[in-house]
């Protein structure tokens, strides 16, 4: 007998859709997540997030209910837990309540839109979170900002410009912030909001206001999209990753707010080249990327870095390791490159 083949593992390498949503929605102040599903969803992403945040120096515990579904709900149904589960975190104090899906609650058929639906007296927001047969981690990051995003009006325009879906799970994550408020700072383009990395409830209302959206990463793309249709919006489709692509991004932001970004350009340009003397001692070296898996774009900025610093890239075992990170804007890439002086000096 031949079976029908499951999606292929490549379509689960970014990890579950689930935890993917969870790495939004705690992210919005004031507000409850429900995993509705068994403990150990809840248990395993709690953990991580945690992890996560004392890592980036953050001692938040994130708002998680879980529905705990056990034999007789996977048997019958678990929309009277759900029911329940909202019903309780409603009479809490919190502005919202998202609600995620898991597999289990997929494979059972619960319809969880239409007990979000149910009045409750404050907005319940089902989020599509199961990933049942190929989600991905990415998946249940778009379907969340998405979801989040439609809660908010068109309103009126500012100057500002919004950062949309950060990887709240990266170690760097407010590094990279930094460096690109430092880059539009130099455009003189100010931050509307991020969307989302600890945005008060409230904030929500004002994403329609950016005169451009910033993606974090092209994956967001349908979230772009998204905001566009609903909004008006135009967007950049990734932070940037290089040198020239540091530059580049410079130019396309300026051109798609209006503004003449030529002199900001050219002080960039000149802090990249300080930079590159600041790290002369380097040239000569012969060294190897670290085989820690990492993705085609990081492999790109680390070539560009070894080339214009006249670093030899050898085979391995040639050369000390130096990593390979996804290094954002100008102030990533020098980030990087002390790594590659302690390694290579070493």
């Amino acid at each position: 007998m031949t079976l029908s083949p499951l999606p292929t593992n490549l379509s689960r390498a970014g990890g579950c859709t689930l935890t993917g949503a969870l790495s939004v929605t705690p992210q919005v102040r004031n507000t409850v997540t429900i995993i509705h599903g068994p403990r150990g969803c809840s248990h395993h992403n709690f953990s991580l997030l945690h992890a996560t945040a004392f890592d980036n120096d953050q001692v938040a515990v994130p708002a998680l209910i879980s529905t705990g579904l056990g034999e007789t709900e996977i048997i019958y149904g678990g929309e009277d837990a759900l029911a329940r589960a909202i019903s309780s975190a409603a009479d809490r104090d919190f502005c919202a309540i998202f609600v995620l899906s898991t597999c289990i609650v997929d494979t059972i058929g619960d319809d969880v839109v239409e007990v979000c639906n149910r009045e409750y007296g404050m907005p319940v927001i089902p989020i599509p979170s199961s990933g049942f047969l190929g989600g991905t981690f990415q998946n249940g990051v778009n379907n969340a900002l998405i979801a989040i995003a439609a809660m908010a009006e068109p309103c009126t325009k500012n100057a500002g410009v919004n950062i949309i879906g950060e990887m709240n799970l990266e170690y760097e994550v407010e590094e990279n912030y930094r460096e690109i408020s430092r880059l539009l700072a130099s455009l003189g383009l100010p931050i509307n909001c991020r969307f989302v990395h600890d945005l008060p409830f409230e904030g929500i209302g004002s994403l329609g206001a950016a005169q451009l959206n910033i993606l974090r990463h092209p994956a967001l793309c349908p979230v772009g999209t998204y905001l566009e249709q609903r909004f008006g919006t135009p967007f950049v489709c990734s932070f940037p990753l290089g040198f020239e692509k540091t530059l580049s991004f410079m130019e396309s932001v300026a051109g798609a707010c209006g503004i003449d970004g030529n002199l900001a350009v050219e002080r960039e340009r000149s802090l990249q080249e300080k930079i590159i003397d600041d790290f002369g001692d380097l040239s000569g070296s012969t060294a190897t990327f670290d085989p820690s898996p990492v993705d085609p774009e990081s492999i790109r900025v680390a070539e560009e870095a070894a080339d214009v610093l006249h670093i030899n890239i050898g085979q391995q075992g040639t050369g000390n390791l130096v990593p390979a990170n996804p290094a954002t804007g100008t102030a990533g890439i020098r980030r990087m490159l002390h790594r590659w002086r302690r390694s290579l000096h070493a």
